[in-house]
């Protein structure tokens, strides 16, 4: 495939907007492309791929590049070179003579021994690391830098998961059941599936099969009251009614009307008649405080920095920072102590985030534990087979890409003790 003079410009241009940090790069990429209509399918994908695909090796391609200044364009060509494995000829046609001799040049130089450029993590992500010895950052790193699946949740108000495997098998989309969740399906390829009937009858959600662990280790039941207290766009909400069997009460929290709004259309596919969404002004407003002590089950995923989702977001190892980190610190602490005053003796508070951080995970718990003495830890392993989810992860459940082919998760299970 050769690569055309106006392709290159495009990449080019992608990746100088993404490499400022200013915005997330799927934000980035949806607006370039809202802004040029007219480009094709097959352009859109070698753009978005090239993109992303520079975003999740950044840092070995600018010690490629170097001494030069890694500027957009030799970030673009160097990626096509090494990424997408083709050779100068295929970018003849949108190249210079110059350039040509460089990207010869470069094809040959080898990367620096060093762990940060390897594993493709800052240096601070790898000092705060719970195990930073060499073999295992680099196993992460690794499994971080892979181009993440395409897994389905089924929605179990409407249909089965081996009835719905059958029927998007029937329409030429190879798929198969997900290893743990009991309600995932991970499709070989990675189609368009928003126009599909099924997904417009509400027969299954895109869903990440470590974010639906999260969901069914809350454990929800028929006739609960149960809260997702940040609800977000609402996935795990929609497991959580599926759960209940669309009875008792689901509240959705959260302080973004934008994320609600977003979540409307899911909920009305879903068939669900027991969630509630409710705009909150902050973690300490007064519609919390209405459901003090009569909460069954709460869920706090907590916001975070994100870096378990490396594969999809690639950016966000360059957009935060140990200051970022700090800050979200303050608010994990705050958000869980407020929902933790939700909680009915003998109900159950779930933590969660998808970073890897212990900072943003067992530091934040363990302090919980100590100011709350009326909570107590409930084993994961203990929930696991509560659940009949096939997998053992000790205390917490601690998802990562290398070892559970999920996006990075952790989750507490902590239980109000009866008095």
């Amino acid at each position: 495939m050769n690569i055309s003079h106006h392709q290159l410009k495009h990449i080019e241009t992608v990746i100088a907007k993404m490499t400022r940090f200013e915005h997330p790069a799927d934000a980035v990429l949806s607006a370039y492309f809202r802004e040029h209509p007219k480009l094709g399918v097959n352009d859109r994908h070698l753009i978005a791929e090239t993109a992303f695909g520079c975003l999740r090796r950044l840092l070995q391609l600018r010690s490629l590049i170097a001494p030069e200044k890694a500027s957009p364009r030799r970030l673009a060509l160097v990626t096509l070179l090494k990424q997408h494995n083709m050779n100068v000829k295929e970018l003849a046609d949108a190249t210079s003579a110059g350039e040509r001799e460089w990207l010869g040049q470069v094809k040959g130089r080898v990367l620096p021994d060093s762990l940060e450029t390897s594993a493709e993590l800052p240096q601070w992500v790898i000092d705060r690391l719970a195990d930073s010895s060499p073999a295992a950052v680099l196993a992460l790193g690794k499994g971080l830098m892979a181009s993440a699946p395409l897994d389905l949740r089924v929605n179990t108000l409407k249909i089965k998961r081996e009835e719905l495997i059958d029927r998007l098998q029937a329409d030429g989309i190879a798929c198969h059941p997900t290893p743990y969740s009991p309600l995932g399906i991970r499709l070989q390829d990675k189609p368009a599936l928003s126009k599909h009937e099924l997904f417009k009858a509400g027969m299954f959600e895109i869903q990440d099969e470590g974010s639906q662990l999260l969901g069914l280790i809350t454990g929800a039941r028929r006739g609960e009251m149960v809260v997702d207290f940040c609800a977000g766009a609402g996935g795990k909400t929609l497991l959580l009614g599926a759960q209940m069997a669309s009875s008792g009460r689901l509240y959705a929290f959260d302080v973004s009307e934008k994320r609600l709004t977003k979540f409307k259309p899911r909920q009305a596919r879903s068939g669900l008649s027991n969630v509630h969404p409710q705009l909150l002004a902050h973690e300490n407003d007064t519609k919390v405080k209405r459901l003090a002590g009569k909460a069954d089950r709460v869920l706090v995923d907590a916001p975070c920095s994100g870096l378990g989702t490396l594969r999809r977001n690639p950016d966000l190892k360059f957009r935060q920072s140990p200051e970022s980190v700090a800050e979200l610190n303050l608010k994990q602490t705050a958000i869980l102590h407020s929902a933790a005053r939700l909680v009915r003796q003998g109900g159950r508070l779930v933590y969660a985030t998808c970073s890897l951080l212990p900072q943003e995970n067992q530091d934040i718990v363990n302090a919980f534990l100590l100011a709350h003495p009326e909570f107590q830890l409930v084993k994961m392993d203990d929930v696991l087979t509560e659940q009949k989810i096939p997998l053992r992860s000790g205390d917490y459940l601690q998802l990562s890409p290398h070892q559970h082919n999920t996006d990075g998760f952790f989750a507490a299970v902590l239980e109000k003790r009866v008095n």
